[in-house]
């Protein structure tokens, strides 16, 4: 597979096993999740010079902010992959190994503490919620089946290497 397809296709994983977490726990416990809206409304009101809202939902909705809030979700989740390809090392992308990716996705939990939830008008890792030490508890466990998902998207990878390299 060309070299790009790795990050890509390990981040996707990631992403839909985190997605999937997030849907699970909804559905099953009303549990929320972030609205990925709220992350394409912060990202398209940046080139207008505003880079915090307290909160978010105070703030005009944007047009297309659904579809640009998803698409940054999953790059971030490609991003993350690629940190943990360039970290973990070639080794890793043929014979994934669940500590590093559990490393990357649990650190990861860093971003939203310190970039979007003070962004987003939430406080610094959830402070300003109603219930911080829950959210962060919730952040916390999503973040570390991202770096399941991180693991068996490395699976995913080597078996689709090795499914198209028998028919190549």
């Amino acid at each position: 597979m060309e070299p790009w397809i790795t990050p890509v296709l390990v981040g996707a994983v990631a992403t839909l096993a985190m997605d999937l977490w997030t849907l699970a726990r909804s559905r099953f416990f009303r549990i929320p999740s972030l609205d990925y809206r709220l992350v394409g409304r912060w990202l398209l009101w940046l080139p207008r010079g505003r880079m915090s809202h307290h909160p978010i939902t105070s703030s005009a909705p944007m047009s297309g902010e659904r579809w640009v809030g998803w698409t940054a979700h999953y790059l971030i989740g490609i991003a993350f992959a690629t940190i943990l390809l360039a970290v973990a090392g070639s080794g890793w992308s043929s014979h994934p190994t669940i500590g590093p990716a559990l490393a990357v996705g649990i650190g990861s939990v860093a971003a939203p503490f310190l970039i979007m939830q003070p962004a987003l008008g939430f406080g610094f890792a959830a402070s300003r919620t109603p219930k911080p030490a829950a959210a962060r508890l919730r952040s916390l466990a999503t973040h570390a089946v991202f770096g399941l998902g991180l693991w068996a998207g490395g699976w995913v990878a080597v078996g689709l290497s090795a499914f198209f390299g028998r028919i190549s």
